[in-house]
């Protein structure tokens, strides 16, 4: 049997203890004795107890970043290829929240109920909806570019939500089906002819069921009408 490593036997530790006696009363100290290890070892893998909780979103921001750098190099026919990067891209980060099994479902739970970490949550959120905007943002407008980077997050969400509530048997197929959502809203251009200017925000932690029926009233009242 494989021995845990110290940053596992840390984060069982860590989460073991927020069940126990919940986040604001563990201290970094009490972690480390669960963990038979010294503070040292605590901050060569963490910078702080809240740092326990999270995936190295640092690590993996950084993976999504050199697919997207590769798909770059390929020659990008639209937005329909560019489209079809991120959606690639999104599903490394589906695929990690899977690998991590019960921890991911442990950190849901606790996310969910301490204010602090929501909202640090959104914050990391954000920063992958902004990788995905300026990587399409040369194939569509800024409006499209943003509108198409907080669906594909707001797809993404719903299904990982879905698989960590025990309510999604096979989430990879579920975000396939959601981005091809995604894909027939965003991959063609855009209609002309209707006066005005529609300008649409969402919430970046807003639900893809709510997000789709709106983008396609948008698209059906933008399109042009015949005579």
């Amino acid at each position: 049997m494989i021995k845990p490593s110290p940053r596992d036997r840390l984060a069982q530790a860590a989460f073991a203890l927020f069940h126990e006696r919940g986040y604001e009363q563990t201290t970094v100290d009490d972690i480390t004795e669960r963990a038979g290890v010294g503070r040292t070892t605590f901050f060569r893998y963490y910078r702080s107890k809240e740092d326990v909780i999270f995936p190295d979103h640092d690590r993996l921001l950084a993976q999504i970043g050199e697919r997207l750098l590769i798909a770059r190099g390929v020659p990008v026919d639209g937005p329909a290829t560019a489209l079809a990067a991120v959606s690639d891209a999104v599903r490394l980060v589906l695929l990690h929240y899977l690998d991590e099994g019960d921890l991911a479902r442990r950190r849901y739970k606790l996310t969910s109920s301490v204010p602090a970490l929501r909202d640090r949550e959104i914050a990391t959120v954000a920063r992958y909806q902004r990788l995905f905007r300026e990587f399409v943002a040369g194939q569509m407008s800024e409006l499209r570019a943003e509108l198409m980077a907080a669906s594909v997050v707001a797809a993404h969400n719903h299904v990982l939500r879905r698989w960590l509530r025990g309510e999604s048997p096979d989430p990879v197929l579920e975000l396939d089906d959601a981005m091809r959502h995604v894909s027939g809203l965003f991959a063609q251009p855009p209609a002309h002819g209707g006066a005005g200017t529609t300008i649409v925000a969402f919430r970046a932690d807003a639900d893809i069921d709510a997000i789709v029926p709106v983008l396609q009233r948008i698209t059906q009242d933008a399109a042009p009408r015949p005579d």
